[in-house]
Parts: C-alpha cells; structure tokens; sequence
C-alpha cells in the first residue's frame, strides 16, 4: 500500500485533464503537486484529444488482435507522452512552460483541424507552405469548424492553462522531480522500445508519414527543423551551369514563349490525357496542340516544386533549402540576353523570379476579373496584345496561375462559366458529395483551358510579327477525397500518384516550327514516353536555342525532333565548349 501511495504521489493528478475538459467552470483553479504534474497533464490532454488521426492510422497500420500488439501499443503512448511532454519539461520556468503549452494548444489545434478535414501531413513542407502562404489562401481556408477548433480547442484551453496553480518548490526540488520524471519516463520509453523492438521496426520504416500526425510534437518539430535551417546565404550565388548563350543569330521575327507554370492541376482529369469528361474542350479543337501524357512533379507543394522545376538540379538532387543559393533557369535566359518577364496570380514565385521583371495580380482590383480573393487567372492577359505588339527582341513571359488552387475551388472560375454541376461552392470539401467536390475541380481545370486557349489565339494573331510557343506544365497535382485525402503536400515517397502525376502540353506556330526545323509529328511519336519537371530546364533552354554546361539534349523534348537547324550533336559539342569556357 505504501508503495501505490508513493506511485500516486509521482503520477500525474488526473484532476488536471479533467477540469481542463470542464471549462463550463474556468474560474475554479486547477492545483498541480509540481511542474512534472502539470507538464504530462497537458501532453496527456495533447494525446487523447487532438490525435484521433495519429492513433487512428497507427491502430490501422499496427493492430493485430495479439498481446504483442497490445504492448507495442501501450509502448507507443507512454513514448509519445513522454516525448509530448519533454516540450514543456525542458524550459528553464513555469511562466514559459505556461506561454508554450498555450501556444502549442493553438497548433494543436490548428493542425488536427487540417489532419482531419484535408489528411494534411505536418511535415517541412507543409511548414514551408504556411510561412510562404497569403492572405488570400489565409481567406481561402476559413471556415466556421476551422474557427470553432481554433477557440474552443485552441483559445480556450490556452488560456485556462493559466489558471493552473502548481505547488511552490524550491528551485532544487523542481529539478529533482524534473529529473526524477526525464529519467523514469526514458527508461520506461526505452524498455518498451526494446521489448517490442520489431514493431517499431516496421512502424519507424514501413509507415513513416505518421509520425507527422503526432499533435503538437510533428508541426513544432518541423518547423524548429525549417527555421534552423539557413536558407539564404551571403556572398554571390552559386551557378553549376556556368555561362549561358545564344546558339543562333535572331530570326526576322522574335521568338516569344510563353511558359505557363500552372497550380495543382492533375493529369487525370484532362481530357486531354484520356479523362472522359470533357474538361478540354477549347483545347482539344487547337491544331499543332501536343500533349504529353506521362508527366510527374519533382514535389507535391507549390513551396518545393516551383524552385525545383525551374532549378538546374534533378530532383533527386534538388534541396528545396538550399535553393536560394544558387541561379536558375530565369538566370540563365537573362545571362544570355533574353527578355525574361513573370507573371503571378498566385502566391508569389518562391524566389524563383527574384532577379526579373515581376508583376503580381494578387491584390488587383479589377471587378470583373476580381470578384474574391484572388483574381481569375485571365486578369494576366488584359494587356498582353498590347505587349506582343511592343516586342522586338526573343522573349519569355512566365504566367504562374491560380489555377486549380483548393480547398475554394469555386472561387477560381466564373460561376456563369462553369460547366459541370451541382459544384461545391465551400471551402470544407468534407460537407460535399465526391461529386460536387469534382465537379468544382473540373470547372478550374475547364478554366485553365479557356485560359491557354486565350493565349494560343493571342500569339496565332501576332504569328506576322513573332514566332508563338506555348509550354504549361502544372507544379503539382492534387487528392479529391481519394482514400479520405484531400488537396495535397503529402511526403512524396509516400503521396498518391495523383498528386505526383501532372499534365504538360506544348503549342508552337507554323513560324516557329519552320525556323527552328521542328517536326510535330514527331513530338506526338514521343508523348507517351515518362517525363518529369527535371525536363523543363533543359527544354526551355533548346526552345530558345540557350545553351550552358548543363544543358542535356536527352532532357530536351525538342531536341530529338528537329529536322534542321542546330542539331542536338551540334548542340551537344557547343554546350561542351561552355563548359571549357
């Protein structure tokens, strides 16, 4: 009897998680019997109430009806609490373990808002995307089940966090029982670890992605990971590729291309690549239209694969962290003398266009283009005829669009517009049906097609003063519901391929085609063959015949279909001689 006395005397009170869960009475004050009471109450509360998610997927991942699983369950809890419960027992103060449990109550329940709606995965990435977001997708994402987690299970236990008394010690005895607690609760960890060994082989190896369900420890961790990370670095960039030029002296007509950097469209919902709906219809009546039928993204947030598409690094080379030290490709076509121009009704370029000429939409005001937060993607071409009828050198304007940009699918299109009903027209997909939730997507990827067939008529009309060349990729794809995921971000070694699987499509005018001695017949022979956002880079340098000690041929679509001209032998030797240069 002593012995379970002086156990009730170490363990938390179970008072604390209880009263915590009253809050219909805040101004009774909670007592504590010491730091380590209060520190494993509120891990406790952390675990029972904010992870349905993470033991739900840890109990379909593990469970089998054993003993053995049992144990490894039981395990895992005292290891997550003791792991929990460490972020507030390795502060130097109360008043700061006080100041971090409210805020973490605030993640915790911010992210279990977003594990459980959208299956979000709190990771670097998804880190990177909330410091990188805007207001606009901040307006986007609001909802009365977001506000309502964010009060009464974020606000609200935060500030009765305060109201917790805890036992007045010396600072010795706090240390001792801090101690006492660190040590215990390791060894306990460390046995269990030990006894199930195997399992936690499989759970660490075989279901990595949730351990970014633990709530707060996976967003708080991730981003101490992110922020300690120095991503920018003084002194001159870096530049693998070296010195860019031209192959080719200028045709009597400027090449103009405009590269189209689309935002979240999948491949398996263009009827281009197969889809049956007819979600390209504009697009499908376009001659010498090419599309590319087995794309994938280097990444499945826009925060990764939009400085990866544009980076001189495959992605099993790229590092999303390291990205802001060195040149791109809008460096390399400015290097070599191109007029470089991007556009963005998105959330900004992620510092791929930190050195050209920008423009952003984001706060426009026109009213017909801009009736929500963001504008429609056609704000971007209001003045472009005029701007193809002023261009005299080779050109190339970047569009990064709005796109297919969730969970306000509806906000992206013309409500007049949309083709395909009943949509969704909230921003909680979960209060949809599956086909609402499509119907409303499908409506941004018809959108997006009237949007490029804009630009392709745009640069068919200037076809007497410059040579056209449309390429859209989009940066990533995205998740409808499949399997309970919605929108995208997951780890990629583990993201469904319809967030990896991505449309590209090429257009080129007769001129073009003509100059630079390019067959289409023979594209459309290769369309069925796997590319990737590693082919970007090397594609656009050979579209605007830019070549550099990177360039590779067999990276370039183009290369293996021109008739005339620069041979990609040719292309290949003078490459190597930059290189020596």
């Amino acid at each position: 009897m002593r012995a379970i006395a002086t156990l009730r005397g170490f363990l938390p009170s179970w008072t604390v998680p209880v009263a915590l869960l009253r809050p219909a009475a805040p101004w009774k004050a909670v007592t504590c019997r010491s730091e380590v009471h209060f520190a494993v109450g509120t891990a406790l509360l952390w675990l029972l109430i904010y992870n349905g998610g993470f033991w739900s997927q840890t109990l379909q991942a593990m469970w089998h009806p054993t003993l053995h699983s049992a144990l490894f369950l039981v395990s895992l809890f005292i290891l997550t609490l003791t792991v929990q419960s460490l972020l507030l027992l390795i502060l130097p103060s109360q008043w700061l373990m006080r100041a971090v449990a409210s805020l973490l109550f605030v993640v915790a329940a911010a992210s279990a808002y977003f594990c459980s709606t959208y299956g979000a995965v709190m990771n670097q990435d998804m880190m990177r995307n909330v410091l990188q977001t805007d207001p606009a997708e901040v307006g986007a994402l609001l909802s009365i089940k977001l506000v309502f987690y964010i009060v009464v299970l974020g606000l609200l236990p935060a500030v009765l966090v305060w109201r917790v008394q805890i036992t007045p010690a010396s600072v010795a005895t706090r240390l001792r029982q801090r101690a006492i607690y660190i040590v215990a609760a390791l060894a306990v960890s460390a046995a269990g670890l030990f006894a199930t060994s195997a399992d936690y082989a499989v759970f660490f190896r075989e279901h990595k992605p949730i351990r970014y369900a633990l709530l707060p420890a996976a967003p708080t961790a991730s981003l101490v990971e992110l922020l300690t990370h120095k991503e920018r670095v003084s002194g001159p960039l870096l530049n693998p590729a070296g010195r860019s030029e031209r192959l080719v002296a200028a045709h009597a007509r400027p090449t103009v291309m405009f590269l189209v950097v689309g935002e979240t469209a999948r491949a398996a919902n263009f009827s281009l690549g197969g889809y049956a709906r007819p979600t390209n219809p504009r697009l499908q009546q376009v001659p010498d239209l090419v599309y590319f039928d087995h794309v994938t993204s280097c990444g499945t947030a826009t925060a990764t694969s939009l400085p990866c598409m544009f980076s001189s690094f495959p992605r099993t080379e790229f590092q999303v962290d390291d990205s802001y030290r060195y040149r791109n490709l809008l460096d390399a076509l400015t290097d070599a003398g191109l007029d470089v121009e991007w556009r963005d009704n998105d959330s900004g370029c992620k510092g791929v266009c930190a050195r050209v000429r920008t423009v952003s939409y984001a706060h426009d005001k026109d009213p017909g283009e801009c009736q929500h937060a963001n504008c429609y993607d056609t704000v971007m071409l209001q003045d472009l005829p005029q701007r193809l009828r002023e261009i005299t050198s080779d050109t190339i304007i970047v569009f990064h669009q709005i796109g297919s940009h969730g969970p306000a699918y509806s906000e992206r299109y013309p409500a007049a517009t949309a083709p395909f009903q009943p949509a969704c027209s909230s921003n909680e997909l979960q209060k949809c049906t599956h086909e609402e939730v499509v119907n409303a997507y499908d409506n941004t990827i018809a959108q997006t097609d009237a949007f490029l067939a804009q630009q392709i008529e745009l640069l068919q009309k200037a076809s007497d003063r410059v040579n056209g060349i449309l390429l859209y990729v989009s940066d990533h794809g995205e998740s409808l519901g499949e399997n309970g995921v919605y929108l995208h971000g997951l780890p990629y070694a583990f993201a469904p391929r319809v967030q990896k699987e991505i449309p590209m499509l090429l257009w080129t005018s007769g001129g073009f085609r003509k100059d630079e001695g390019l067959s289409n017949e023979c594209l459309r022979a290769h369309r069925n063959e796997p590319l990737s956002h590693d082919n970007l880079y090397h594609t656009v340098l050979g579209a605007l015949r830019t070549k550099n000690a990177i360039y590779d041929p067999q990276l370039d679509v183009l290369a293996q279909c021109r008739t005339g001209g620069v041979s990609a032998d040719n292309q290949t030797a003078k490459a190597q001689s930059l290189a020596k240069s």
